[in-house]
C-alpha cells in the first residue's frame, strides 16, 4: 500500500491509501480515519461508508464532519472509493453510469465485468486489508448515502453476519423499480430481473432471516424522494417482517451533504450503541 496523505484530526489521523486491488484489478484509493484510542493500544471497531453517485473518497471526508464524533466515540471510518477508475477502466458520459456509479454490485456484463466488482471489494477485500494493517477490530457496521445507503442496506441484509449495524442516509432503498438502479443493473447485470434481486434491498429484507438493526434518514425536500429512492418502499417491506429498522422522515432537508452533516452524529451513535 501507498500513504498518499496524512492530516492530523481531533487527536487522530485521516490518512488516505492506495492499493493494487484483487478483486476490481485496477488500483484503488480509500479514506481512513484512526481514532485518537488507537494511540494507547486499543484495536477499535469501523464504520465503513459508501458514498454515493459521482463521489470520491474525499466527499465525505471532508464534507461531513463526521471525525469530530468518531474521535469522541472510538470509532475508526473507512471510506472506499465509489468505483474503480483509471486508464482501461470503462466508464460513461452519463454520471449515474461507470466511474463514480458502481452501484456497489459485481457486474457480468461487458465491458464492465472485468472491473466492476465493487461488492467483492467492499465485502471481503477492503476490510480484509484493513484488518491486517491497521489497529481496527473486525467488529463493522456499515453506513452510506444515496447510492452508497442503496450499498450499505443490501451488503448488510446479504451478509448479517459480518455486520452489527448499518445506516443509511437518502438511499436508493429500490433500485428494481427506480429509473437510477433499472439502468445501472440491466448495463451492469444484463437483462434478467431475477439476477437484480440480490442487489434490491426491499428484496432481500423480505427474503432475510437474520435481522441486523438499521437506520434510515430521507429529506422531505430531497428532489430524488419520489423518483429515485421511495424510502415507503422499505418501510412497508420492514414491517411486513417485522424488522427492526428506524426510518425517519425530515422535513425540509434535501439530497445534499447538508444534510448528511445534519444527521451523521446520530448515525455513528446508532453504530456504537451496536458495536463493542
Amino acid at each position: 500500500m501507498e500513504r498518499i496523505s496524512s492530516q492530523r484530526a481531533f487527536g487522530g489521523w485521516h490518512q488516505r491509501w492506495r492499493h493494487e486491488s484483487t478483486a476490481t484489478r485496477c488500483a484503488m484509493t480509500f479514506g481512513l480515519y484512526l481514532p485518537p484510542q488507537v494511540e494507547d493500544g486499543a484495536r477499535v471497531p469501523v464504520v465503513y461508508w459508501l458514498s454515493g453517485l459521482t463521489c470520491t473518497d474525499e466527499n465525505f471526508a471532508t464534507k461531513a464532519g463526521a471525525q469530530r464524533v468518531a474521535a469522541e466515540l472510538g470509532l475508526a471510518l473507512v471510506l472506499p472509493d465509489t468505483s474503480p477508475r483509471g486508464e482501461g477502466v470503462p466508464d460513461a458520459e452519463r454520471y449515474d453510469l461507470g466511474q463514480g456509479a458502481s452501484f456497489y454490485v459485481n457486474a457480468t456484463q461487458a465491458p464492465w465485468a472485468t472491473h466492476f466488482r465493487m461488492y467483492d471489494y467492499v465485502v471481503d477485500e477492503l476490510p480484509t486489508l484493513v484488518e491486517a494493517n491497521f489497529p481496527v477490530s473486525d467488529a463493522r457496521a456499515i453506513a452510506g448515502h444515496s447510492m452508497g445507503g442503496h450499498g450499505a442496506l443490501m451488503v448488510a441484509l446479504r451478509n448479517p453476519e459480518r455486520y452489527r449495524s448499518a445506516s443509511a442516509l437518502a438511499p436508493v432503498v429500490n433500485p428494481m423499480q427506480v429509473p437510477w438502479g433499472r439502468e445501472a443493473f440491466a448495463q451492469y447485470l444484463g437483462a434478467d430481473e431475477a439476477a437484480w434481486q440480490r442487489y434490491d434491498s426491499c428484496a432481500l429484507l423480505r427474503a432475510a432471516t437474520v435481522p441486523v438493526p438499521m437506520l434510515v434518514d430521507q429529506g422531505g425536500a430531497d428532489a430524488f424522494l419520489d423518483t429515485q429512492l421511495q424510502p415507503d418502499a422499505l418501510r412497508q417491506a420492514a414491517t411486513e417482517r417485522d424488522w427492526p429498522l428506524t426510518l425517519r422522515m425530515q422535513p425540509d432537508y434535501d439530497h445534499s451533504y447538508y444534510f448528511v452533516a445534519s444527521f451523521i452524529e446520530d448515525h455513528l451513535r446508532f453504530h456504537a450503541r451496536h458495536l463493542p
